[in-house]
């Protein structure tokens, strides 16, 4: 199975920390200036308490390093002399920055050590539980792979459904029947994909086009102006995959859906049927029928391995039925049958036999 999809995993450097989407951490650069080019290769930041210790193998190239309470009251037992070992061997490795949190000052070593190698030092009044959470939301938003797809992506019965095709397949058409019909547009013909930890898919809009779409004849039109503001969302997870394609004449197609199809985005398998579009198909009830039974297939339910079951079942009866063995049994039968009733009939002089 092939991903189509090209990959771009985004480039986040230290500077962008002091992006408006973290003013409420309150994060303040007071050391390490030169340093804000350095990269963010890590969505999970770091406690370096092992490498305050001393222990410095598991500190990770490029990741964001927390120092809060614990380890400058660890600090604070050491001589002088070894705190400055320390912290000049911590700040040597290849880190990306430091932030220094709980309003904690950081010990002068620290801002000079930062400042001689253009470590980038932050410092902020937040407690450490409250940065990490932020900074890893923020991380994981920004460093996740992502891709663009040609497509539609709609929210069908509460399932991220993702409708794919070669341009003039009628995908918008389809994507506007389907709001029409009380269901929500995500993304049309630009559908950025995003994977998430644990492999989950996150389909957004384009900025520029979000809750737009085209249609061929009456041009740009704004979904939430002519349906309401419940008919789009932001984004939504791509759980499922419907692949339009014209109606070929003479070419085979599934009509059983025994086999279950995969489309690969982003390295992650994604359910797909593969749907024929032609001159009087209602294509919209079709896309909504496939999400309802995908979404019974997630509860257990296959309705063609169902079906397929029973007549395999209804097969080995009758052949079991029809089988000599079972016919001779039956022949048999009859004839002990035949022999036991003659047994009973009386005998002409009236006794029995």
């Amino acid at each position: 199975m092939r991903d189509a999809t090209a990959e771009t995993k985004p480039l986040i450097r230290a500077g962008d920390l002091r992006s408006p989407a973290l003013a409420a951490l309150g994060l303040k650069l007071v050391a390490g200036e030169g340093g804000l080019e350095r990269p963010i290769d890590w969505p999970r930041v770091q406690k370096p308490g092992l490498a305050i210790a001393g222990f410095l193998p598991y500190v990770k190239p490029n990741r964001v390093q927390i120092l809060g309470e614990s380890e400058f009251d660890y600090l604070k037992t050491l001589p002088p002399k070894v705190v400055r070992a320390r912290l000049d061997a911590f700040t040597a490795l290849p880190m990306a920055c430091v932030v220094v949190t709980k309003g904690i000052l950081p010990l002068p070593s620290l801002k000079r050590f930062c400042a001689e190698r253009n470590v980038p030092l932050f410092v902020t009044p937040r407690m450490t539980s409250v940065i990490i959470e932020g900074l890893t939301g923020f991380l994981e938003e920004s460093l996740a792979p992502r891709a663009t797809l040609h497509g539609v992506l709609m929210e069908v019965g509460g399932l991220g459904t993702l409708l794919l095709g070669d341009s003039g397949v009628g995908k918008s058409e389809c994507a506007l029947a389907l709001v029409q019909r009380g269901h929500r547009l995500v993304a049309d013909d630009l559908v950025i994909v995003q994977r998430y930890p644990n492999d989950v898919l996150i389909g957004s809009s384009s900025g520029l086009i979000r809750h737009h779409m085209e249609l061929r004849g009456l041009g740009i039109i704004n979904v939430p102006m002519l349906f309401g503001v419940a008919a789009v969302l932001e984004r939504h997870t791509v759980e499922f995959v419907i692949q339009l394609t014209d109606w070929v004449e003479g070419q085979s197609y599934d009509r059983l859906g025994l086999d279950d199809e995969a489309e690969m985005i982003l390295g992650v398998a994604v359910p797909r049927v593969r749907m024929p579009v032609a001159t009087g198909r209602d294509v919209a009830l079709l896309v909504e029928i496939a999400a309802r039974n995908q979404l019974l297939k997630r509860r257990g339910f296959h309705a063609a391995r169902e079906m397929a079951a029973k007549v395999h079942d209804e097969i080995a009866r009758k052949s079991l039925s029809e089988s000599p063995f079972v016919r001779r049994r039956r022949r048999t039968g009859a004839v002990h049958v035949g022999a036991d009733a003659r047994s009973r009939r009386p005998a002409p002089n009236g006794k029995p036999r």
